[in-house]
């Protein structure tokens, strides 16, 4: 079965938008069509954007959450690709997990590695609009 790592901020939006699709991603999850994993740290930068702007949509991510396995993320000191220190650790926790895609939002950083596996140790780190553009 497919593992998808999300990051923080596919985790923000699913919890700010509900009905839009990085809520979808979760909900076909949990009807079994893949595995979702993030790590504590992504939920953590998630839920403390939420608090700081959405407050209200805490309760909606706390609910997605039951739908999302957390693993441990990584330390940063062992990723394998060129990126700034903080996304270092959520590059490591989609590794760890087993993760074969890992799916952000982060076009700045993660950009160009975007769609090549063959960079990112065979992760496919993609957008969600991606992922599910490519089913």
């Amino acid at each position: 079965m497919k593992r998808l790592f999300l990051d923080a901020n596919v985790l923000f939006t699913a919890a700010h938008n509900p009905s839009g699709k990085a809520a979808l991603i979760i909900a076909l999850a949990a009807a079994g069509h893949w595995q979702v994993v993030t790590s504590a740290l992504a939920v953590e930068e998630a839920r403390r954007n939420l608090e700081r702007k959405y407050p209200e949509r805490c309760a909606i991510l706390a609910e997605l959450l039951e739908s999302v396995e957390t693993v441990p993320g990584g330390d940063g000191f062992a990723c394998p690709i060129e990126l700034p220190t903080k996304d270092r650790p959520i590059f490591e926790a989609a590794m760890i997990s087993g993760a074969g895609h890992l799916l952000t939002g982060d076009t700045r950083h993660f950009g160009r590695y975007m769609n090549q596996p063959a960079l990112t140790h065979g992760i496919c780190v993609q957008t969600v609009a991606d992922y599910l553009d490519d089913l």
